[in-house]
């Protein structure tokens, strides 16, 4: 049996999203910036993906800025945001427990002379409210605090957040939470967006810039993406990553809703089989995370054994996957080095049946105890 559970770091594409690709690469080849036919055609497709990315937000089209993904729009966020206000303050505000993208942007920042406050979370990541709240002072420029936490899956109060931010630009990187979680009205300025998360095509994203939200070019060239992103648009990606989030917006309550039966299963499963665990996600995280400490196994070697039955999992973050160390969220909830070393990150799709979960726990059950029987970690 095939299981994978690495979705999180990123999505098999829908046959559908393949097939309109195609067609566009093979079809509607045209450069949306030329006057003729072929650039009018071009020109439409990406204005029909617009529309359907601001509909996921319920924004405006004008709104939305695409990008190369998640990391591009995060990076135009801080950058864009900290050159624009540089004048008006220099304090800006996030969490530990960010995706590299914004954190190695903020030490970016941080040696350009502005303030870097970062914020804890608790054991479940949760953040740290009272803590954020008495951070922002008239000199706090920015705000950058994720949505959905992409290792255990913890949802931030991006509501709250807004109704305390006062001057600040809000900037949230929602990468792991469209699809997953609603993101209509969260108050936020900004907004990254990523479509390979989504069963859409890995090298396109798109960042929302609320309207009256004034930030300079982040790439100079022939003006696309009314001069704030310059460069000829990915029109294949774009329609694809349009028609991605057509999808998940259609049938977000099913999919969520299938999502958490696969996650209830599992983690069912481990708990009632398996001792000596710590579950690090929160009962009330996304439906698409379940990350889990198996004390007396290394998560690394535990996730190829899992290979060799086919099962695809993670150890934490794919971006930090080529970094030596352990999980900077882990190691910021309070967790000890052997629970780190020791979890895994399940990650959900729609796709995933009560069938596959039953395989999976069986297999690591399997896998854990031998480990423990071994000795595997000293």
């Amino acid at each position: 049996m095939f299981v994978y559970l690495d979705n999180s770091a990123t999505t098999r594409q829908y046959d559908q999203v393949t097939d309109a690709m195609a067609a566009s690469m093979r079809d509607c080849f045209g450069n949306p910036s030329s006057l003729h036919a072929m650039g009018l055609a071009a020109e439409k497709e990406v204005r029909k993906a617009r529309k359907a990315i601001a509909s996921s937000l319920a924004c405006h089209e004008d709104e939305i800025i695409f990008t190369s993904g998640g990391t591009e729009s995060d990076n135009m966020a801080l950058l864009s945001t900290a050159q624009a206000r540089r004048r008006e303050g220099k304090r800006i505000i996030t969490t530990r427990v960010e995706h590299p993208a914004v954190l190695e942007t903020c030490k970016v920042l941080e040696r350009q002379g502005f303030e870097l406050i970062y914020i804890d979370v608790d054991e479940r990541c949760r953040l740290n409210f009272p803590q954020l709240k008495a951070a922002i002072n008239d000199e706090t420029i920015l705000i950058s605090v994720m949505a959905v936490n992409n290792e255990v899956g913890t949802i931030m109060p991006l509501r709250d957040i807004s109704e305390i931010k006062k001057r600040a630009i809000f900037h949230t990187d929602a990468v792991q939470g469209l699809g997953k979680t609603e993101l209509k009205r969260t108050g936020a300025d900004m907004i990254s967006l990523s479509a390979h998360k989504i069963h859409g095509p890995k090298g396109v994203g798109a960042l929302y810039v609320r309207k009256g939200v004034t930030i300079p070019a982040f790439i100079n060239g022939g003006g696309q993406e009314k001069h704030r992103r310059s460069g000829t648009e990915n029109v294949p990606g774009i329609m694809g990553f349009g028609m991605a989030s057509q999808i998940a917006e259609k049938h977000f309550d099913q999919r969520v809703s299938a999502m958490a039966a696969a996650r209830r299963r599992l983690f069912d499963g481990l708990c009632d089989q398996i001792s000596d665990i710590r579950v690090n996600s929160p009962e009330d995280g996304a439906a698409s995370v379940l990350n889990v400490s198996f004390l007396g196994c290394r998560g690394e070697v535990l996730l190829h054994t899992l290979e060799q039955d086919q099962i695809y999992v993670s150890t934490g973050s794919a971006c930090s996957s080529n970094k030596k160390g352990r999980s900077h969220v882990l190691a910021a909830m309070g967790l000890s080095d052997k629970e780190i070393e020791g979890a895994i990150r399940f990650s959900f799709n729609e796709f995933n049946t009560a069938e596959e979960m039953d395989y999976v726990i069986d297999r690591v059950k399997t896998a854990v105890n031998r480990f423990r029987k071994l000795g595997s970690f000293r």
